[in-house]
């Protein structure tokens, strides 16, 4: 792929966000009833292609059993309000009558109360007595720690997710986390992220891992530009990883490994064009965060935002659009691409002509002029 030169002494590669993505239809088209929106995630069939972002604004174990029951996949964040507290609730009131410009300084005071494992089992228990499949997510940091409890009590899948995650890790100070040997052992399916290049997606998928997490993860909520200055446009870095998923099909001998796009999805728009750039799935925060169900009662962070010393998130305003069925299914008023996202997702497959997901990665897609933004 050519590069550009910033200049004599640096040169870089060209990449893309998902609004720079347009799908274009080329030949046919198909009834939109025709139209499949499940899939196969690992051993578990789901109708919609929707994880939640295990974060605490999005995901309480009620939202998590909810959207298990829509046909998607509610991940619960093991190291979060909902195990360091028998009950958040105060918590998320004192979270949400902070003013809007405050700093993260009652974020770092809640979390610093600890996990306790106790109420890891007992939420995981809570999301498999309704039924659904329990997910639940931690970091890498946390993992082996917390992944006794939640297995014990009986946990289907489980997410290992970062701001960024390789197989590689290297410190001089602790033992890292050997993912191989974490997954090898685990007797359950792991999604591991976030990954933002063809190498490390790569690396991840020969430790074993069921799924990719492409991307940072924090979309709306996440400053990790600002703080670090790092990112990574997600149209290119969901393509460079469906890259090494196809590669790895062939390295393997056939084993396939999910990707699923985790972060600046916040729309239906998104959506659609994260698919056809070839993710399998979308994990969702912003938008789901907008649920009337959703525990931050319109306001939004994640994990970066709680850190003791370096916090690389915030708490952001994204006000509530509807109930959890109308920003999945609809109906709506509204033309933001804000609710009925599997309908527009529908509508986007069948104006391509295609039956199903799979069918629609292979979808034309054009790089949208900057004027039009």
């Amino acid at each position: 792929m050519s590069e550009i030169e910033i200049g004599r002494g640096k040169r870089a590669r060209r990449a893309f966000t998902l609004d720079d993505i347009a799908v274009v239809p080329v030949r046919r088209t198909r009834d939109q009833r025709d139209v499949s929106t499940a899939w196969q995630l690992d051993a578990y069939h789901l109708d919609i292609p929707v994880l939640s972002a295990p974060m605490d604004s999005v995901a309480s174990p009620q939202l998590a059993i909810a959207l298990g029951k829509a046909g998607g996949l509610g991940v619960l964040n093991l190291e979060g309000l909902w195990t360091r507290y028998a009950d958040p609730t105060p918590i998320y009131e004192e979270i949400a009558a902070q003013p809007a410009d405050a700093d993260n300084a009652l974020l770092q005071r809640v979390y610093a109360e600890p996990v306790k494992e106790e109420l890891v089992g007992e939420r995981v228990e809570q999301l498999r007595s309704a039924g659904v499949i329990a997910a639940g997510a931690a970091s890498p940091g946390r993992a082996t720690q917390l992944i006794g409890p939640a297995r014990e009590a009986g946990l289907d899948l489980f997410v290992i997710r970062g701001t960024t995650v390789s197989a590689e890790h290297v410190s001089s100070t602790r033992e890292p986390l050997d993912l191989r040997r974490f997954i090898y052992d685990l007797d359950i399916p792991v999604l591991v992220g976030g990954a933002v290049s063809y190498q490390s997606a790569l690396h991840l998928m020969r430790t074993g891992a069921a799924g990719i997490l492409a991307g940072y993860g924090g979309g709306a909520a996440s400053a990790t530009r600002l703080t670090v200055g790092i990112a990574a446009p997600m149209a290119t870095v969901i393509a460079d990883i469906a890259g090494a998923r196809r590669d790895y099909l062939d390295e393997s001998g056939g084993r396939y490994v999910h990707v699923i796009a985790d972060g600046s999805v916040s729309t239906a728009g998104d959506v659609v064009a994260a698919l056809a750039m070839g993710a399998d799935g979308v994990m969702l925060g912003t938008a789901l965060a907008r649920a009337q169900e959703a525990p931050g009662g319109g306001w939004h962070w994640g994990h970066e935002a709680v850190h003791a010393q370096l916090p690389r998130g915030r708490r952001v305003r994204v006000g509530t659009v509807g109930s959890l069925q109308e920003i999945l299914f609809g109906p709506t008023t509204r033309a933001t691409g804000e609710a009925n996202l599997m309908g527009a997702l529908r509508h986007a497959v069948a104006a391509n002509g295609f039956r199903d997901l799979k069918e629609f990665q292979h979808a034309q897609v054009v790089i949208r002029p900057y004027e039009t933004h």
